[in-house]
């Protein structure tokens, strides 16, 4: 059995084939969905239900690649964006 490096444990999957960039999942497709929608519809409760949309489908998304990711930088990222669109949520709407 060959050891894995640590490129390998960041990069590849359980097959061994590097992954960076998946297929989008339905969490990301509705978050880009409910964000464009925000676009058209720009105030009132249909905005706000679709802001709440699509910080719950990313929310999601980077929660899923955080605990599910298919591989270290998979995993990162999630955590990244988790902790980023958060942080970028409480201050923007409570500016200091």
């Amino acid at each position: 059995m060959e050891k894995k490096t640590l490129f390998d444990k960041f990069f590849c999957d359980s097959n061994g084939n590097i992954v960076i960039a998946q297929s989008p999942n339905p969490p990301i497709i509705l978050w880009g969905v409910a964000s464009l929608l925000k676009l058209v519809f720009t105030s009132g409760l249909t905005n706000i239900a679709l802001d709440l949309i699509a910080f719950g489908s990313l929310f999601t998304w980077a929660w899923l690649e955080l605990f599910q990711g298919v591989n270290y930088f998979r995993r990162t990222l999630g955590f990244i964006v988790l902790v980023g669109f958060v942080w970028f949520r409480i201050y923007s709407h409570n500016p200091v």
